[in-house]
């Protein structure tokens, strides 16, 4: 997973929520996590991802994620093991392994 990538997790497990995180960084994120993507009615944008379907709003005309869906896609990804944590782990094993 690129920098970028967990650079936007951090930004999304940060507290208090921030207001800051932009929508297609957090798009970014979730085409990298192998998530697919489907354009709906209107601003609404499916997120495919762990099996489930969830269903946001991509912001207009700011770019920037509110903070209630920052803070659900938090819940979201915790409940599937994505946090910085787990990502982070995952990368030193990955890196250790290719010693």
């Amino acid at each position: 997973m690129k920098c970028k990538h967990i650079k936007t997790l951090t930004a999304i497990f940060a507290r208090p929520v921030s207001g800051n995180v932009q929508w297609r960084d957090i798009e970014a994120l979730f085409k990298a996590l192998g998530a697919t993507i489907e354009e709906r009615e209107g601003s609404r944008v499916a997120v495919i991802l762990f099996g489930q379907v969830q269903v946001y709003h991509r912001p207009h005309p700011s770019p920037n994620t509110d903070k209630g869906a920052v803070a659900s896609i938090r819940r979201w990804l915790e409940t599937n093991d994505t946090t910085p944590e787990s990502i982070k782990e995952q990368t030193d094993d990955e890196q250790s392994n290719d010693d």
